[in-house]
């Protein structure tokens, strides 16, 4: 099953030509999880080959605008289509009244179950069938959250190890569910035929000032999708606003360890996004893009552990 990410906008709080309002469509396995619907996330929602049947969960950030305001219109979809499965709705616990205000923001006839679980503290985690979701407190005008999903870590089976112990078939299964496996008169330890497989780390942070949860988030994540709203030159700005500047973000991605880093959230003072990359580069040398309207991004391949 796919683990990819699909951008369906990348403005800031103005909109331009090329670029929507804020909308990410995270695929991890059987799950679809939607960060940020802003304005026009239904429409690029069709653009990209997103149906509502693919969204589970939706999470936000905060409520501002442009990381909002796309709710009303993916709400009512959800009963349009008829969605079958129930859709969580996670966000700032002090937003209920702007949450019910824009899921009831006109009249339809509610078919889908939506599922609202606020969130609240420094950092509330949450279980979900994919893993383990927590949002943990920004630094920002209003109150914001960032999200961090962790898959549990597991163990890749060994092939050439298996064989040598003649186990195959069904018996693999067994072992893997019970431990161990008693074959051809001793026991089998799962630990002798496989090898440990770290769980994979997505991690979402939007609108904030550079603060110790911008790291917790971003650590050891394959990958980060973090906002840049501004060039190093106005930082002074970024400060003041509550913003990340492209310089920052790479900074983050090079201090936590994070092996694809996926930048957005452009102020549309900036016409070429080329120099975000540059920013961003000479800080982390490694694996940076510049995120674009409909583009699609994998979750890089699981880290395979040193000597496994």
């Amino acid at each position: 099953m796919s683990r990819e990410l699909v951008v369906l906008g990348t403005a800031s709080q103005v909109p331009t030509r090329h670029r929507n309002h804020n909308g990410y469509l995270l695929r991890w396995d059987g799950e679809g999880i939607l960060f940020d619907p802003g304005e026009g996330t239904q429409r690029q929602m069709l653009l990209a080959g997103v149906s509502a049947t693919d969204v589970t969960r939706v999470c936000v950030t905060h409520f501002h605008g442009d990381h909002c305001l796309g709710l009303p219109g993916v709400i009512q979809r959800l009963s349009l289509d008829r969605v079958p499965h129930p859709v969580t709705a996670h966000f700032p616990a002090s937003g209920r009244e702007y949450f019910a205000a824009l899921r009831h923001a006109s009249s339809f006839y509610e078919t889908a179950e939506l599922r609202p679980e606020p969130v609240s503290g420094d950092a509330h985690v949450l279980e979900t069938p994919v893993g383990r979701l927590t949002a943990r407190r920004l630094r920002h005008a209003i109150e914001a959250y960032g999200y961090r999903l962790v898959e549990p870590d597991d163990r890749r089976m060994l092939p050439d190890r298996l064989a040598a112990y003649g186990i195959a078939g069904p018996s693999v299964g067994t072992l893997r569910a019970d431990g161990h496996l008693d074959h051809d008169g001793r026991r089998v330890s799962l630990a002798e035929v496989s090898a440990p497989r770290p769980g994979q780390v997505f991690a979402f942070v939007m609108d904030t000032a550079l603060c110790d949860n911008v790291y917790a988030l971003a650590e050891g994540a394959d990958m980060l999708v973090i906002e840049s709203t501004f060039r190093a030159a106005d930082a002074r700005l970024a400060a003041d606003y509550g913003h990340l500047t492209a310089a920052q973000a790479g900074r983050v991605a090079a201090e936590s360890g994070v092996r694809r880093l996926v930048l957005t959230h452009f102020s549309q003072r900036y016409p070429d996004p080329r120099g975000f990359l540059d920013e961003a580069r000479a800080e982390f040398p490694g694996d940076v893009v510049v995120a674009e309207d409909l583009a699609r991004f994998p979750v890089p391949n699981r880290r395979v552990p040193s000597g496994g």
